[in-house]
């Protein structure tokens, strides 16, 4: 199927998830769950991508100290709780970290180094893509930040605010990425047509992100355990037919504050102790399906 240019949604040519071929399922498993650990850099001298306090009267006013200061607080104390948290269950997360994360804030991509957790570009400074002078330059910055930082090119793609323009899917595409999780359309990874080469969409997730439950919505600290139990049970019922993917996404600055943390913890322990049920990379993840889905050719 070619691309009609101009329109994403042809990127992705609808299909059902009863339609979805048959999967052989690892070690045994049922569903396969990520976690993404979301990591960025956020410039005092800009705009913030996203704030908790208004500016009094409601003018903006720059620099932005107190809305800066709550992302800075995620980098220098919540990041290791999340750390933490996840250390002590031997859980390997996905780390979706912006490219200038490896030079503004090296201690933090170094013990993910460390740790073998997987790095996921991110962009290069967080914002979205649609306001990038370059986008190529831009993608190219991050893919070489991260390799030059752990001596291998990312394999996935998370754009800041899971934005894209018209080209972005087949820049990463071309720039050598494999996945995205920008598209939050299905329970199991998709094919999206892309050139030179299709790129696969590993299912990301907005329902259990804690942007949106936290700072959009404002649900109680321990809303992101209780929503996740639902899901993880539904799925997990909803996989003894058709196999599914989860996705966990979180943030130092919102789920790495005291008050959240503890709901984070009991929610890596549901998981852990759910039957028939693998937490693996995002990368791993897009290397399962497609080996058993190879990539449409191009037409």
């Amino acid at each position: 199927m070619s691309i009609k240019t101009g329109l994403l949604s042809d990127r992705a040519p609808y299909q059902a998830i009863v339609d979805r071929p048959r999967l052989v399922m690892p070690d045994d498993t049922r569903m396969l769950v990520w976690i993404i650990v979301n990591v960025e850099h956020w410039t005092i001298e800009r705009t913030m991508p996203r704030s908790v306090l208004t500016p009094p009267m409601g003018q903006p006013l720059m620099p932005d100290l107190p809305n800066w200061s709550w992302h800075e607080y995620g980098m220098r104390v919540g990041f290791w709780r999340l750390f933490d948290a996840l250390q002590q269950r031997g859980i390997f997360p996905t780390m979706a970290i912006n490219g200038i994360v490896c030079e503004s804030y090296p201690t933090i991509p170094q013990a993910a180094l460390q740790a073998d957790w997987e790095f996921m570009g991110h962009g290069y400074i967080q914002g979205p893509m649609h306001k990038v002078d370059d986008q190529v330059q831009a993608i190219d910055h991050t893919m070489q930040a991260i390799k030059k930082f752990t001596g291998k090119a990312p394999a996935g793609w998370e754009s800041p605010g899971l934005t894209e323009t018209d080209e972005t899917l087949d820049y990463l595409s071309a720039a050598g990425i494999s996945y995205v999780a920008n598209w939050v359309l299905d329970d199991l990874p998709t094919w999206l047509h892309a050139k030179p080469k299709p790129v696969l969409s590993v299912p990301y997730t907005v329902e259990l992100n804690d942007i949106p439950i936290m700072a959009i919505q404002n649900h109680r600290s321990d809303e992101m355990y209780h929503r996740g139990v639902l899901q993880l049970d539904r799925l997990w019922r909803d996989a003894e037919k058709i196999p599914r993917v989860m996705a966990i996404s979180v943030h130092p600055y919102i789920t790495g504050v005291p008050h959240r943390i503890d709901a984070f913890e009991k929610l890596l322990d549901a998981l852990l102790a759910k039957p028939q049920v693998k937490i693996m990379t995002g990368e791993k993840i897009a290397q399962w399906y497609s080996q058993q889905v190879p990539a449409p050719t191009a037409s």
